[in-house]
């Protein structure tokens, strides 16, 4: 596992927001930055009309695309200042389908080496009763590249 620092600077988490920010995926689906860490984020994604599949359930998709933001965010907050980063694999396991409630994405880097980040992804259904409920993992290799906006 790799040693983070305590906190995050500020200029760090400006930076990964801003990044957010810029995601119009994310934006179109709903997903909001819940928290921030060395080596972690941890997004949400509430059940709507735009997020769901045929039979009412979270498509997979957007459980994938959330995933994988939450697993590339906690990667960006171990890169170097001034990078960001971008996906080059993840697999994911998709565990139970669910409608309603919402989904978070708790991402964590794993190892971040030079030139690739491992991170993993939890996604967890919260239901309105309060039930949470394993829904997805993933496994994803980041790379860093250098920052264009």
């Amino acid at each position: 596992m790799t040693t983070a620092p305590a906190a995050l600077s500020p200029a760090q988490e400006e930076a990964v927001r801003q990044s957010f920010a810029r995601q119009g995926m994310m934006s179109t689906l709903g997903v909001e930055l819940l928290r921030l860490a060395p080596g972690e984020a941890e997004l949400r994604l509430p059940h709507s009309a735009r997020v769901n599949q045929q039979q009412g359930g979270f498509h997979g998709g957007a459980i994938g695309a959330l995933a994988d933001v939450a697993g590339g965010y906690a990667a960006m907050t171990v890169a170097s200042e001034g990078d960001e980063v971008t996906t080059v694999e993840y697999k994911i396991n998709f565990l139970a389908a669910f409608a309603g409630g919402e989904l978070r994405a708790h991402g964590r880097v794993v190892r971040a080496g030079k030139r690739l980040i491992v991170t993993t992804a939890e996604v967890v259904h919260h239901a309105a009763d309060g039930i949470e409920t394993l829904c997805a993992v993933m496994q994803q290799t980041i790379a860093p590249v250098p920052k264009r906006y």
